[in-house]
């Protein structure tokens, strides 16, 4: 074997040991961003079922903001990503109805608020829900649960069926629809403002 041959090999070498290297290097790297941003800030979210036709989709791949939360309460009419309170291993996601210290009265077909601010109750009107509130439920809130429903109310599994979500089971909101590509945005599920009329 001649020097020149040698040297070719030892090079070939150096350039595996060096792709190596490199590939271990960015490896860290990415998991050194990826993995904190999973465990405390977003993760991926993918819809099952059709709870919430016609604002979130069978299969439709969201991204779940997991931080904002911490710095705010959550808003009557924002949507919520959380676990089951029957069964934690469980993800759901559904729309904030009724706050912390609230009265939540579902009533022929209309869903009913009353707070301090409105003690004789307001009825909630609401252009996202995809069909009528069924259901006779009157739930009072505790300081650390909410009321939510599904945009689909008929087939929906929701705070009427299963009580109050508490605090301490909410994940997060969805912050960004990636797919399918012809309903990708950003805050998907957002409305402007959640109107209310009289009781």
């Amino acid at each position: 074997m001649n020097d020149n041959t040698q040297r070719d090999l030892t090079e070939g070498e150096e350039k595996k040991v060096n792709f190596l290297a490199d590939l271990i290097k960015y490896a860290l790297i990415a998991a050194v961003i990826v993995i904190p941003i999973r465990t405390w800030i977003a993760q991926p979210f993918v819809v099952n079922g059709s709870s919430m036709d016609n604002t979130f989709r069978n299969g439709e791949y969201l991204i779940v903001d997991e931080i904002s939360y911490r710095f705010r309460e959550p808003e009557r009419g924002e949507v919520l990503v959380f676990r089951y309170p029957e069964n934690p291993s469980k993800y759901f996601i559904k729309r904030l109805i009724g706050l912390p210290g609230e009265t939540v009265i579902v009533r022929d077909g209309s869903v009913i608020v009353m707070n301090t601010e409105n003690p004789e109750g307001f009825i909630l009107r609401e252009p996202y829900a995809d069909s009528r509130t069924f259901g006779n439920v009157a739930i009072d809130l505790s300081e650390d649960e909410y009321f939510v429903l599904g945009d689909n109310r008929i087939v929906s599994s929701d705070s009427r069926i299963w009580g109050p979500l508490p605090k301490k089971d909410v994940i997060g909101r969805p912050i960004v629809r990636l797919l399918p590509l012809s309903r990708s945005g950003l805050f998907p599920g957002t409305v402007a403002s959640t109107t209310i009329t009289g009781s």
